[in-house]
């Protein structure tokens, strides 16, 4: 039981682990619970039953909302993720305008800059908004990733482009950025990276466009950097775990 605990705990610091299937073992090299995480809202919650009955709605679709649990727990995740990025920030100043002290302030301003984003930077919770940014928006909400040209011509290809960076470009290229995740966590961008993608491609093609699942995969996105970010203050204190 501890073991399962382990392996659904994306916190949790982990050595390579050996796997016993019916088809054979495998060790993986990478965080395998984003894998398990879709297993879960696709092959369970996709199918629980009674939500029409008891929230007026699916379960899967009451989480991939606009403004739904998913979609706060992705700004939870990325200003957690800020926070932990400036804490390396903090203790690094000795290291000011240097190439890892600059990495690091970039991307927690960017995890910073996207939580405020999620909740259209506290409108959804006080109700005050900038009527020049309502304007522009597609919902008519305080929030630059939802305005007509960003939303249409940027935004997609921005995260298809960001999780290839921090799935596989990263560490196979700069892999002396500390601020760029290991192998070990791409897992949470590849899968998010792919499902854009194939979301543009099924619009210019010649059947009906897929639906839009994107709270789902970007709940990903969010945890992986957290996961990367909590992991890199440990590290930073006690002897890192070697991922291949």
């Amino acid at each position: 039981m501890t073991k399962i605990a382990d392996i659904l705990n994306p916190f949790l610091q982990k050595k390579a682990q050996k796997f016993q299937t019916p088809w054979g073992a495998f060790e993986p090299a990478v965080d395998i619970f984003p894998i398990i995480y879709l297993i879960a809202i696709y092959g369970l919650i996709y199918v629980l039953p009674f939500g029409r009955n008891i929230i007026g709605t699916s379960w899967f679709n009451w989480l991939r909302l606009e403004d739904g649990p998913l979609e706060w727990l992705q700004c939870l995740f990325f200003l957690s993720a800020s926070i932990c990025a400036s804490i390396i920030v903090w203790k690094t100043r000795g290291q000011r305008f240097k190439k890892q002290w600059i990495c690091w302030l970039v991307l927690g301003f960017v995890c910073f800059f996207i939580a405020g984003e999620e909740i259209s930077w506290g409108e959804r919770i006080t109700g005050f908004g900038f009527d020049f940014l309502r304007d522009i928006n597609e919902q008519g909400e305080s929030n630059i990733h939802n305005s007509e040209f960003f939303h249409h011509t940027l935004l997609d290809p921005s995260i298809i482009i960001s999780c290839l960076l921090f799935g596989w470009l990263g560490w196979s290229h700069w892999p002396e950025i500390h601020a760029l995740p290991k192998r070990y966590y791409s897992l949470y961008f590849l899968p998010v990276s792919l499902f854009y993608f194939y979301y543009d491609i099924s619009y210019a093609s010649t059947i009906k466009q897929i639906r839009y699942d994107g709270e789902i995969f970007e709940l990903l996105l969010a945890l992986g950097l957290l996961s990367h970010c909590l992991n890199s203050i440990y590290h930073r204190e006690n002897k890192p775990i070697k991922y291949r």
